[in-house]
């Protein structure tokens, strides 16, 4: 493999050096394992929207020698404020995203801090529409990034996640979600009861996501501040859960497969509320 830490040749577009990073033996980057505040993201939209969004978030950068002129504003921003990046192999990238779905570019950021229930709650603009997920045992990094693209797309306020929930944002759910994790917050949930009271006393109507035996999704005259519950990828929405939601809803279709899967479901249900409002 090629050392990614020795760069002699400089091309006219690059700019000056940032603060460099230090060589680990054997010349190999760093393994993709980050500690629990940082996050190993990869692919050009999930990198720009961190740039955009939350630039005193990122803290390395490793870049194809392609991608230069294209991230010249980021380099740029990196060596104002002495950020390491850099000019590595393709090979390199490939083991730095443990995947080749990288599109040339790969850094190490800092995670956005999750809300607790009470403090997003403050946050929203009072007696506005307003639409936020529960999920409820998603848990399939390709679904939870197809659901940030569809909830960023939709406007969504938050994604809420219940106390006991391991679902964190990951590299592959945030490629997958193509800039939409930096759009949409992560919530964590107080107990169940303590949940729903509050949600409720915010104005928020629960929408249970049924396979069947809800209500008919498009016949249904939704609330305009609305958490939708979404079940789990094979077993579906906890029955017990269910009936202790505001209303039940199904999405109707042809019978020829038994149901959508959950990402392809949440971005239904998101454009039915959004056409709504």
């Amino acid at each position: 493999m090629n050392d990614p830490w020795k760069n002699a040749r400089r091309p006219s577009s690059r700019p000056p050096r940032a603060t460099p990073l230090p060589p680990r033996e054997g010349g190999t980057p760093p393994p993709p394992g980050r500690g629990n505040d940082e996050l190993r993201l990869y692919g050009w939209n999930a990198v720009q929207a961190l740039f955009e969004r939350r630039p005193q978030a990122l803290r390395k950068l490793y870049l194809a020698e392609a991608l230069i002129p294209r991230l010249q504003p980021l380099l740029k921003w990196c060596v104002a404020n002495r950020v390491g990046y850099r000019v590595v192999e393709e090979g390199d990238l490939n083991k730095l995203a443990a995947t080749t779905h990288h599109e040339g570019v790969v850094a190490d950021v800092l995670r956005a801090p999750m809300l607790e229930l009470g403090e997003w709650l403050a946050g929203l603009p009072a007696d506005k529409p307003a639409l936020a997920l529960w999920l409820d045992g998603v848990g399939n990094p390709h679904n939870f990034g197809a659901i940030l693209r569809s909830a960023a797309h939709f406007g969504v306020a938050g994604l809420l996640l219940p106390p006991d929930s391991t679902l964190a944002l990951s590299g592959a759910a945030a490629r997958v979600a193509e800039g939409g994790a930096e759009a949409v917050p992560l919530v964590r949930l107080p107990a169940l009861p303590q949940a729903m009271e509050a949600l409720r006393a915010g104005g928020f109507g629960l929408a249970a996501t049924l396979v069947e035996g809800g209500a008919d999704l498009f016949k249904a005259t939704l609330p305009a501040r609305l958490v939708y519950v979404m079940g789990a990828e094979g077993e579906g929405m906890d029955r017990a859960l269910a009936q202790t939601c505001d209303l039940q809803v199904s999405i109707p279709g042809s019978g020829a497969v038994e149901s959508l899967n959950v990402a392809s479901a949440t971005a239904v249900l998101l454009s039915h509320w959004y056409a709504q409002r």
